[in-house]
């Protein structure tokens, strides 16, 4: 690997030169820059150019950390630092030790959410569990900027869900820093890599940071990048601080226009003939007439002439397009047949390690590390965190040359590869929750590997579940979902599918422009199934998604979808025989059960919005799809139990019990619903059922306190509600609504101890200091009254109970 490098040191000399000449001046110096962006098309050696820049800096001193897209997140490229930093003797103890925590606290506020904020009262996550949780964050206000959940549940059901987060991220969380780090990871990482970057600015003359493949990680590392380098807003950064960007585009002229004399932007060309002579005589290609040759067919691309010059070409007959067939000339010369065809294996997935090479060369373990050593020598084959990926211009016509020359071959190597990432995958999913697998990244990178192969190797049901992968994806967050929008879009172009390559680039169109809610629009949009309800992108009218695909079509160069519902690809391009991919309707690829999902997830973003009819005729779309779905029948009798409308809550409700009587959901919302109703002897009945389904069921025993209570059955309601506190101790609902019952009783002293309890656990719960204050009046303590009345009112200035309850007693103290 270090003659590579040193090869590549005579091309780009005068951008080496002025990167180099950067460390010898000083920061002070107005020549000195911070940010060096370098950008161009494919194959103009971008990334060799990268890594030659850290070549030099290490050169003089620095520590060097480089990052591509292997990291998609703030987060994971800090870990990235921290692991590369402390390969060169230099520990980042404090950012990796937060590093890690933020791993396990996103995990476990994550579930804390689910459990405590979904809307199924029996706290079984339901589709769009994920992205409710956040929303439920957000409404605790733990996320600035973020519109609350309140639509989502009743108050009762808020209040219950809210003081139940609250308890269990106290008792998880030592502080609201752990909360933050979930939830906004940078604001607490970045402030502490600023302070350990300042510290190692004592012991290494340089720190250089070499951000690859910024066209990716640019999106979520820009906004980020700019504040680290620009603002104080993590804090001041040493003034021995270089940042490397390089991308297949120019810098945000609207972000980094007025930065100019602090960055150098390096746009990068073909070579020059004279750079391109300078690589070739460096590799000993010096003949006239091969150098000429090798001018005309390569345009001065680097990887390409890289390619070329390693075969070591004797005449002009020897040289031939490298772009048409790659590895076949490269490997001319090459006399082991074995290391032949592994080097086209190679090339099927987009990744390599040891482990994937063995499986896509098809050999045992020891020749598949002899191989793989021998690969890493190859001028194409770059290094990407810790692995290698062949570069997409060589990698490119390898692909197209064993689909043409073995289609049967090109199917059996992906299957093969397919089968072992999902063999790889279960081991992974071994004895785990299946919750928690979103928020592995080894999980996520196996998942897509089998699925990648699986469309290519030909499999009907691989987009299909892609898609509905994609659903789930999108609840994580944008981070996660474009990955699988990603390995679509790889998927379609390397199988030579453009319509599927279409699609790919479409949702991540849609994904850049509208976030997650936009992807999932786009979806049903294709599907024919676009919801009137919901608010419409730009275009989206009639004839909104012909336009948005040929405009895509056009920036692309790739033809999309033919239509709304249409193949998948158009009919010149089924008929050519360079395909194997199979007709597939899009119909096929989204069945009803998948969209309905969308449909659903749609109803959870506008109850979040609070917008209960939206998400009440979201529902009833995922109906018309899956009619008998049980769950989906007992969510929209929900929202409709929340918005006041309980005879249609009634009717749903009834339906899912008899669909699935084992759901104890639907029983304990059917028995709020029957109470709501006036009919509190069927809701005893519905409530008595949850209950005997799960005796545990907190929010159903507070359900089951209120009927007694209209029932007149004072201590069948006490039983109730001790049974709810036994059951779920940390719920401020629950103990409020007990000291409700005791002060019912006359226990007024005990009802205080309740009531204590509840505001204990939430600070913020009015209803329980409006009912603690009566209790204190009761019992002559008006002062203390007066107090917590006070409290309930600025809490909630419109709490007319409380304001009442107030008067009352401010006449009797001036009586």
């Amino acid at each position: 690997m270090r003659r590579r490098t040193q090869a590549g040191l005579v091309a780009r000399s005068a951008e080496r030169d002025l990167f180099r000449g950067n460390f010898d001046t000083s920061p002070d110096d107005g020549r000195h820059r911070f940010l060096f962006h370098v950008h161009g098309t494919a194959g103009v050696g971008k990334t060799r150019l990268v890594k030659e820049f850290e070549h030099l800096a290490r050169e003089q001193g620095a520590l060097t950390a480089y990052v591509d897209e292997t990291a998609g997140s703030v987060p994971a490229v800090l870990e990235a630092v921290c692991r590369q930093f402390g390969a060169q003797g230099h520990r980042l103890k404090d950012l990796e030790r937060l590093v890690a925590t933020h791993h396990e606290r996103r995990y476990e506020a994550e579930a804390a959410a689910l459990a405590a904020l979904d809307p199924a009262p029996d706290g079984t996550p339901s589709a769009g569990g994920m992205a409710l949780a956040r929303a439920g964050l957000a409404g605790l206000g733990l996320v600035p900027g973020v519109a609350p959940f309140t639509a989502v549940l009743d108050p009762e059901q808020l209040a219950h869900g809210a003081d139940r987060l609250r308890s269990v991220l106290a008792a998880r969380f030592r502080n609201h820093d752990d909360v933050r780090l979930v939830l906004d990871p940078e604001s607490v990482l970045t402030p502490v890599l600023a302070d350990e970057l300042d510290a190692l600015a004592s012991d290494v003359p340089w720190i250089v940071l070499l951000l690859d493949t910024y066209e990716r990680t640019g999106p979520f590392l820009d906004a980020w990048l700019h504040d680290l380098l620009t603002t104080d807003r993590y804090g001041a950064l040493p003034d021995t601080v270089v940042v490397v960007t390089a991308g297949q585009h120019p810098a945000d002229p609207a972000r980094w226009g007025t930065f100019a004399d602090f960055m150098t932007s390096l746009p990068l060309r073909p070579f020059t003939e004279a750079e391109a002579r300078g690589l070739l005589a460096e590799r000993g290609v010096t003949a006239e007439p091969v150098v000429a040759e090798a001018l005309r067919l390569t345009g001065g691309l680097p990887v390409l002439l890289s390619t070329i010059a390693g075969t070591r070409p004797a005449g002009p007959e020897d040289v031939t397009d490298p772009s048409a067939t790659a590895v076949e000339r490269f490997l001319k010369w090459e006399q082991d047949p074995g290391r032949r065809l592994a080097a086209l294996a190679g090339a099927l997935p987009r990744l390599l390690d040891v482990d994937v090479f063995a499986v896509a060369a098809d050999c045992d373990r020891d020749r598949a590390e002899e191989l793989y050593t021998w690969v890493e020598t190859l001028p194409f084959a770059d290094r990407l965190g810790g692995r290698l990926r062949y570069h997409d211009i060589v990698r490119a016509p390898m692909l197209r040359l064993q689909r043409g020359r073995s289609p049967r071959g090109w199917n059996d190597g992906h299957t093969r590869l397919a089968q072992a990432f999902r063999r790889w995958r279960e081991q992974t999913e071994s004895g785990r929750d299946s919750g928690t697998l979103w928020l592995d990244d080894t999980w996520c990178e196996l998942r897509l590997g089998e699925l990648y192969h699986r469309i290519c190797s030909d499999d009907p049901a691989a987009v299909s579940d892609t898609l509905r992968d994609l659903v789930e994806a999108c609840d994580q967050g944008d981070v996660v979902a474009v990955r699988w929008i990603r390995m679509l879009e790889d998927a379609g172009r390397d199988v030579f599918v453009p319509g599927v390559s279409g699609w790919g680039g479409m949702l991540s169109d849609a994904l850049a422009s509208g976030g997650t809610q936009a992807v999932l629009d786009t979806l049903l949009e294709w599907a024919g199934h676009s919801s009137p309800s919901g608010p419409r992108r730009p275009e989206a009218g009639p004839s909104g998604s012909l336009r948005m695909r040929r405009r895509h079509a056009r920036s692309r160069r790739d033809p999309a979808p033919a239509g709304a519902v249409g193949d998948w690809y158009t009919a010149e391009e089924r008929d050519s025989s360079r395909s194997a991919y199979r007709v597939t309707r899009l119909t096929a690829a989204m069945p009803p059960p998948l969209l309905a999902r969308i449909h659903r997830d749609r109803a959870l973003a506008y109850a979040s919005r609070e917008d209960r009819a939206a998400a009440v005729t979201e529902l009833g779309h995922a109906l018309v799809l899956t009619p008998d779905d049980a769950r989906t029948l007992a969510l929209r009798g929900e929202y409709l139990r929340t918005a006041g409308r309980n005879a249609e809550a009634a009717a749903d409700l009834e339906r899912a019990t008899t669909l699935d009587p084992a759901d104890a959901y639907a029983w304990a919302s059917l028995g709020a619903t029957r109470l709501a109703l006036r009919h509190p002897e069927g809701a005893r009945t519905a409530l008595d059922r949850a209950l005997d389904l799960k005796p545990d069921y907190a929010w159903a025993l507070v359900r089951r306190a209120r009927v007694a209570r209209e029932l007149g059955d004072p201590e069948g309601r006490l039983a109730a509600l001790d049974r709810a506190v036994a059951a779920d101790p940390d719920s401020a609902w629950a103990h409020c609504e007990r000291g409700d019952a005791l002060r019912a009783a006359d226990r007024d002293q005990e009802s205080l101890d309740a009531y204590d309890r509840a505001v204990a656990l939430d600070p913020g719960y009015a209803s329980a200091y409006a009912s603690r204050g009566v209790a204190h009046h009761r019992l002559g303590h008006l002062d203390e009254a007066l107090a917590d009345l006070d409290r309930a009112l600025e809490l909630n200035p419109s709490y007319a109970w409380a304001r009442e309850r107030r008067d009352t007693v401010v006449r009797d103290r001036v009586g």
